[in-house]
């Protein structure tokens, strides 16, 4: 079931297409139905193959090209105030182009998050957009030798505690661990994994999970925002 924020607001039309479409051209996915929820605790383990199951996702902003010169022009330029540097609350809105955008906080049990059917459920069109997409990392200890690896389609980008780590460009389709950083050390307390996923048309998702020295999914930390908005 989808569910966000504000679905009771979402008309019923697209709850049914939501409910009954399982797939779209070109997603990548490998269950029987989408699910994006609103995150119904403020962490989230991991699933077993570690990937990141909880975002706050901003609606989409109008963004053009998916070439490598594009999307680093989209990335760089201010859309809102502090969007490089910024951890949202769930709710929070931004105001681009004289539009107001919410941030979401959502969860998914798949290993992507659709963001066409976030875009969908949101009133919004997921083609020729930029989506902002930011996960608090908590970690008991510092970790070392870590890489962050991506996947999306179409185009994106990603950050680390405000380092730019990893990019993929083009009109590709997800594939897990497509991008993969160099070797990062994450702080005890809370880390920021942020990624700008520009998508051209049709279907949008992206994955993101960390590894470890030996590239296997990093264990031993959670995801989430310890004060998102209720």
């Amino acid at each position: 079931m989808t569910t966000l924020r504000n679905i009771h607001k979402i008309p019923a039309l697209i709850v049914l297409v939501l409910l009954a479409m399982s797939t779209v051209a070109g997603c990548a996915s490998h269950g029987s139905a989408p699910s994006l929820t609103r995150a119904a605790s403020a962490a989230k383990s991991l699933d077993a193959d570690g990937f990141i199951q909880q975002w706050l996702i901003l609606e989409p902003i109008t963004a053009n090209g998916d070439t490598q010169n594009a999307v680093q022009e989209t990335v760089k330029t201010e859309h809102f105030p502090n969007e490089l540097t910024v951890i949202p609350h769930d709710g929070d809105q931004v105001t681009v182009n004289g539009a107001e955008l919410t941030w979401h906080v959502v969860d998914t049990n798949e290993y992507n998050v659709n963001l066409y059917y976030f875009a969908a459920a949101c009133g919004k069109n997921a083609n020729n957009a930029l989506f902002w997409a930011v996960a608090v990392v908590n970690c008991p200890k510092e970790m070392t030798n870590v890489r962050l690896a991506i996947g999306s389609n179409s185009a994106s980008v990603w950050w680390v505690n405000g380092q730019e780590v990893i990019g993929i460009y083009g009109d590709r389709q997800t594939i897990i661990d497509d991008g993969v950083s160099k070797q990062l050390t994450l702080k005890k307390g809370r880390n920021v994994v942020r990624g700008a996923i520009v998508n051209r048309s049709g279907a949008a998702d992206f994955c993101a999970r960390l590894l470890d020295a030996d590239e296997k999914p990093l264990k031993g930390f959670t995801v989430g925002v310890s004060d998102t908005k209720k």
